[in-house]
């Protein structure tokens, strides 16, 4: 094939046709070989945010009023308690009767 042995090698000795391009040859390569890393980089990182969202990203803080007959009963064991009076608790029970 080569006359030569110091004589590089041309583009129809390596298989490429004329049209070809060593350099875009080189270049594809080096894509196809990017190609797979970085599609699983991708599709992990989209299945870990997924389920990031699916794991907590969507909890709902609800807070529950307490009954009236248990706002009832805490008063009365305040009252027992000695933590209020006996004024503040009938002021509290009116409070609690009345907004019901």
């Amino acid at each position: 094939m080569r006359t030569q042995k110091n004589e590089p090698c041309t583009a129809e000795q390596l298989g490429y046709r004329s049209t070809d391009d060593p350099a875009k040859h080189r270049q594809q390569n080096s894509m196809k070989r990017l190609f797979i890393p970085l599609l699983t980089v991708v599709l992990a990182m989209t299945f870990l945010t997924g389920c990031a969202w699916q794991l907590g990203g969507d909890k709902k803080v609800t807070t529950t009023q307490p009954t009236t007959g248990q706002q009832l009963i805490d008063l009365q064991k305040a009252k027992d308690s000695g933590a209020i009076t006996d004024s503040e608790y009938q002021a509290q029970k009116a409070k609690v009767l009345g907004s019901k």
